[in-house]
């Protein structure tokens, strides 16, 4: 099924100049086409169409990803205890659902990969249900959840959209790459991880 993703504007690589009302053609799990929309809407017709108001850019690398599920303490809102994440010592049996937690947090960040790999069981079979890629290499530095807070957008894409990539993308609601790198990732509208929208704002 073709899915057209509209937006403000897009960014589909952080190296090279946005492009005003863009938009990117998904088919399935793959990106289809990626241009302005108006050269985009013809090839599209019979698709569904997706318009969001803000900036659209591939999806993020979380370097963190190791500290944050399995150090880190995701905490659910019935616990009382904020969003997280914290530094509590907690059962292994706990590990899981707060790893779960801590992926749909970063969803909610625009992040469609993470630093592994992941040595906990219930860690591994909670970000392999996810979808987010697991990017190789050693774990960055403890961090939160937002992989903009004081790096350029162009540092922490996990890779471009391109033409028969996997459509792996964000929205934010931002008018630039400077208002996005001011506001950081927390201004998140909507994650597509493989061609599905995962998160979307209430």
């Amino acid at each position: 099924m073709l899915t057209l993703h509209r937006a403000t504007a897009l960014v589909a690589d952080p190296t090279a100049p946005s492009i005003p009302d863009g938009a990117v053609l998904v088919d399935g799990a793959v990106v289809a086409a990626v241009g302005p929309y108006a050269a985009l809407a013809d090839a599209a017709a019979g698709a569904r169409v997706r318009e969001w108001d803000g900036l659209l850019t591939p999806g993020l690398r979380c370097g963190s990803g190791q500290w944050l599920l399995e150090t880190a303490y995701h905490p659910d809102p019935r616990e009382e205890l904020g969003t997280g994440p914290l530094l509590l010592d907690v059962p292994a049996e706990r590990r899981g659902g707060s790893a779960r937690l801590g992926l749909q947090r970063l969803l909610g960040h625009g992040v469609t990969a993470l630093a592994g790999p992941f040595a906990l069981p219930a860690v591994r079979t909670a970000v392999t249900r996810s979808g987010l890629v697991v990017v190789p290499g050693t774990d960055g530095p403890p961090g939160g959840l937002d992989p903009l807070a004081g790096a350029p957008l162009a540092s922490v894409v996990h890779r471009p959209l391109t033409v028969g990539g996997r459509a792996d993308f964000a929205v934010f609601a931002a008018g630039s790459v400077a208002e996005l790198e001011r506001t950081g990732a927390g201004c998140c509208l909507a994650t597509v991880l493989g061609g599905r929208l995962l998160y979307r704002r209430r």
